[in-house]
């Protein structure tokens, strides 16, 4: 590689990282991501059978998640999330404290149904409706939201298939979904149940006592397309149509697992369950499934493919050289050194450059240590844990949180940069590091003795 080479890809990286943050008069981070992936190739960091084992790498991922959203966009044409809204704000009973729990839980299971960014921009105006109608003050919502989207967006450590960028880390690292999920759900849940707690503890003053008991209404108006279709049965009708579309989706989640044990490409059952609930929505609503040609973000996978290319860039111009010359001799030997070392770097390195790219580098330098098995696997996963919670310091570290400032400022509820910063210095550090240490103890006494060469 020549130096112009290098300086090329390196700015490159750096001006389609500013637009992508920035995104000026709402410019699509699709559209610099391609821009940048353009010049990438042209001036010789990536050639053209590098695309190649870009594509290949990125497929099967962004088909899984356009799936998923697919099957979020069919659940909100059945006002199923307005209903569960309904219910959680029933199930609080007025005490705003039992709310925050529940909203807490709501995102997270969200993410887990679906993807971390389909939970922000799903769950964000549903809270922003429900704290609205409950006419709580500005500081009042703060808590809700705020500590709903963090919890939203870590959550998408525990099952790799939650984002986008953690399928594609998957590929790289030759990890089955199954595998990733066993190593990783407990001793992630439990660094989330930590992290709420955290979030409790500081927001405990300001959550009110008590909140109006509200049970229906939360919709924009009082239309339920199930209720015509219904012919205006009991809500204990529409209830059960809800539960039943809920245990369809949970056993398409279960299925990705199952794909994945069995060596069965898990996009070939996300595409199946999405057909599945298209059809269901065809029957039940009368509406044609050519609408999702409009409603679903394509430009998702234009986005991966684009940001992924850049990044191979670097790593062709010796990027990841330098970082394994900088870590391998630090993490080498120690299970305990590659989780809490990797995952510090994934904090710093999304926090500074956003984590799509963060998890992307960090992936690519570790395929090309010489760790053991089980080092490699420990250290990817602090990776995860590193670019999911750890790069919620910043509101730049995540995309997700970018959107969901955006959204909560559209709803008029007022939040700065450095009240957001104030929040997370306090409880990102310390669940962050208490997840890479519960990491390190889970998997060393389960999987240490099956996966140590």
């Amino acid at each position: 590689m020549t130096d112009f080479t290098v300086w090329i890809t390196i700015i490159t990286f750096l001006v389609t990282l500013g637009l992508i943050l920035w995104r000026p008069k709402g410019l699509n981070e699709a559209i610099p991501a391609t821009a940048g992936a353009v010049i990438i190739v042209l001036c010789g960091s990536v050639s053209f059978s590098d695309l190649g084992i870009i594509l290949n790498t990125i497929s099967g991922a962004a088909i899984t998640i356009m799936a998923t959203i697919v099957m979020a966009i069919v659940l909100e044409s059945f006002g199923f999330f307005n209903w569960v809204a309904e219910k959680l704000a029933a199930m609080a009973k007025g005490s705003g404290i039992r709310l925050f729990w529940y909203v807490n839980l709501l995102c997270f299971l969200m993410t887990l149904f679906f993807n971390n960014d389909g939970s922000i921009l799903i769950t964000t105006p549903i809270l922003l409706m429900l704290l609205n109608n409950m006419r709580l003050k500005n500081h009042q919502k703060i808590p809700y939201l705020l500590s709903g989207a963090l919890i939203a967006t870590a959550s998408s450590a525990p099952i790799g298939v939650s984002n986008i960028v953690n399928l594609i880390a998957l590929k790289i690292v030759h990890m089955d979904l199954w595998l990733h999920t066993a190593m990783m759900f407990v001793p992630s849940s439990i660094g989330l149940l930590l992290l709420t707690f955290l979030l409790f503890l500081r927001f405990k003053k300001v959550l009110p006592k008590k909140v109006p008991i509200m049970v229906s209404g939360l919709t924009r108006s009082s239309y339920h397309p199930l209720k015509s279709v219904i012919h205006h049965e009991s809500e204990k009708a529409r209830s059960k149509f809800m539960r039943n579309i809920l245990l369809f989706v949970l056993a398409v989640r279960c299925s990705l697992f199952l794909a994945s044990y069995l060596q069965i490409p898990i996009s070939v059952m996300a595409v199946i369950g999405s057909l599945i609930l298209l059809a269901w929505r065809w029957i039940y609503l009368k509406i044609s499934p050519a609408d999702m040609l409009k409603k679903t973000p394509w430009y998702i996978i234009i986005f991966a493919f684009g940001m992924y290319t850049i990044i191979y860039g670097l790593n062709n111009i010796g990027l990841t050289e330098w970082l394994i010359g900088l870590m391998e001799p630090v993490i080498s030997g120690s299970l305990l050194h590659a989780s809490i070392v990797m995952g510090a770097l994934l904090t710093v390195l999304s926090n500074i450059f956003n984590n799509h790219p963060a998890l992307m580098v960090g992936t690519l330098t570790l395929t090309h240590m010489n760790l053991s098995v089980l080092e490699l696997k420990v250290a990817y996963l602090a990776n995860v844990i590193g670019s999911d919670m750890g790069a919620l310091l910043l509101p730049m570290g995540t995309l997700a949180t970018l959107m969901w400032m955006h959204i909560v400022r559209k709803g008029k509820v007022i939040i700065s940069w450095w009240d957001y910063i104030k929040i997370t210095a306090v409880v990102i550090p310390p669940a962050t590091l208490f997840t890479l240490i519960i990491l390190y103890y889970w998997v060393s006494s389960l999987f240490g003795g099956v996966l140590q060469q």
